[in-house]
């Protein structure tokens, strides 16, 4: 059996093959997705792959740029035909948990443009529940401490101000993260993400329901493709 990080890479570069030319192509962020932006840069420049790029961070960004993927503004397109990205968790209805790598508003603005999502993930990320992976929130920095005490009460659990060193991280774009310590009860995260979306201080959630059409899996026994049997692959 392959090691982890073998296995990541395996899976990133299985997630190209939904890739074709003349796509728009959105661009996750994560140690898995890596891999994708690595194998697409190699088939731009001894393919001739013809695609243009979408990031969800600054850092897939750097890399995109680093390995020749043409990269435009979401603004600036009509949608994407695709989005390769990463998780944190996933159940069995496809649902996800992201915003481990605190990018997860422009995960999801980049998600919900595309025409369909490929997410790339090892078997430790499979569950039957969500909520083992502590839920990222993004939050504005405004009065942080008063927004974690509603997301708190409302979810009956600890949430905590995700730090750099001392200091808040703050994403891309200027936000707090916090990580709310539900465990594995998210029953319904159609329902949480909803209300969590109805306190003021929450900018997004890190819940990404009725998204995913597959999920290109990493495991003891190699790699496997999930097509949701709803989504838009199948």
């Amino acid at each position: 059996m392959a090691d982890v990080e073998e296995l990541k890479k395996m899976a990133g570069i299985e997630a190209c093959k939904f890739v074709k030319s003349g796509m728009k192509v959105g661009l996750g962020t994560g140690s898995t997705v890596k891999y994708t932006i690595l194998e697409l840069g190699r088939r731009v420049s001894e393919e001739g792959l013809q695609i243009v790029g979408v990031p969800t961070s600054l850092a897939t960004e750097e890399l995109a740029i680093q390995v020749g993927i043409e990269l435009v503004k979401l603004s600036d397109i009509d949608g994407l035909d695709i989005v390769i990205d990463g998780a944190d968790e996933f159940d069995v209805n496809f649902q996800l948990i992201k915003g481990g790598g605190a990018a997860l508003l422009r995960e999801k603005i980049v998600a919900q443009q595309s025409n369909s999502m490929v997410v790339v993930a090892d078997d430790r990320k499979k569950v039957s529940i969500l909520g083992d992976f502590p839920l990222p929130i993004e939050i504005t920095p405004f009065s942080y401490q008063s927004t974690i005490r509603q997301i708190s009460k409302l979810l009956d659990c600890e949430v905590s101000l995700r730090l750099e060193g001392p200091e808040a991280k703050v994403t891309d774009n200027g936000n707090f993260i916090a990580d709310a310590k539900t465990g594995p009860t998210i029953l319904d995260p159609v329902s949480t993400e909803s209300d969590l979306l109805n306190i003021a201080g929450v900018v997004q959630v890190g819940l990404f329901n009725n998204m995913c059409d597959a999920v290109i899996l990493a495991g003891k026994n190699g790699i496997e493709t999930l097509l949701n049997p709803v989504g838009n692959l199948v």
